[in-house]
């Protein structure tokens, strides 16, 4: 199996399978911003990243500025193609991306030899993706904030060579965890049956601040979920 994942940090990831190189939801420069404004909440990267050479694919997992991150999407080119959930899929047509896909929980779509089985992901407020892929190099299932559907017809299927999911829980007082990797990777572990776990979302010393950093609380740890794996 030739199979390589780069993480960037966040939600970021380079996926190579035999040479086909996969974008996921990049954040590869300039700061990240949710309105309304900087006092709100801002996330900064350690350093800049460059824009990776020779992609074949840029995937999507949600419309949010996390995942669709304006300014890094920019350094793109254009007729890259495209494959990522509804949100996400406007998000990259209205940045001037040419060749999109627009894929819900339960479709599937091909990329030359990738196969592509979107997942039920996260209700942010509309339900998200998650992504089963599938090459001859090996498998992988993607979600990034820790959402595992349970319903056959948009569950992900295992098992699986790679799971990349978050494993701590992120959450706000009142509205509960938005991120539940740790409550959800017993169940993934059990699933899926993944022969190696990447942890995702809450990585990459990136450096946040605003009014809505300072009341997060999280649960879980990177320690505790390989004792638990």
């Amino acid at each position: 199996m030739t199979l390589h994942a780069t993480y960037f940090g966040a939600n970021g990831w380079l996926l190579e399978f035999e040479g086909l190189r996969v974008l996921v939801d990049p954040w590869l420069t300039g700061p990240l911003r949710f309105p309304p404004g900087d006092w709100f909440f801002r996330g900064e990267l350690p350093h800049p990243w460059p824009v990776p050479e020779g992609l074949d694919l840029l995937l999507l997992t949600q419309g949010l500025p996390d995942h669709c991150h304006p300014a890094s999407l920019s350094l793109l080119d254009r007729q890259l193609p495209v494959v990522g959930s509804s949100s996400a899929a406007a998000r990259a047509r209205a940045l001037g991306f040419t060749r999109v896909t627009a894929v819900s929980p339960g479709q599937e779509h091909s990329h030359g030899p990738l196969q592509i089985q979107a997942t039920a992901g996260a209700p942010v407020p509309q339900v998200e993706n998650g992504y089963r892929l599938v090459h001859p190099a090996g498998s992988i299932y993607l979600e990034p904030h820790g959402f595992l559907a349970t319903d056959p017809a948009t569950a992900p299927r295992g098992p699986v060579d790679v799971a990349i999911t978050p494993v701590v829980d992120l959450g706000l007082p009142l509205a509960g965890a938005f991120v539940k990797g740790a409550q959800v990777l017993p169940q993934l572990l059990e699933r899926l049956q993944p022969a190696v776990v990447l942890a995702s979302t809450a990585g990459g010393d990136v450096r946040f601040q605003g009014w809505l950093s300072q009341i997060l609380w999280q649960k879980g740890s990177t320690e505790q979920a390989a004792a638990a794996s």
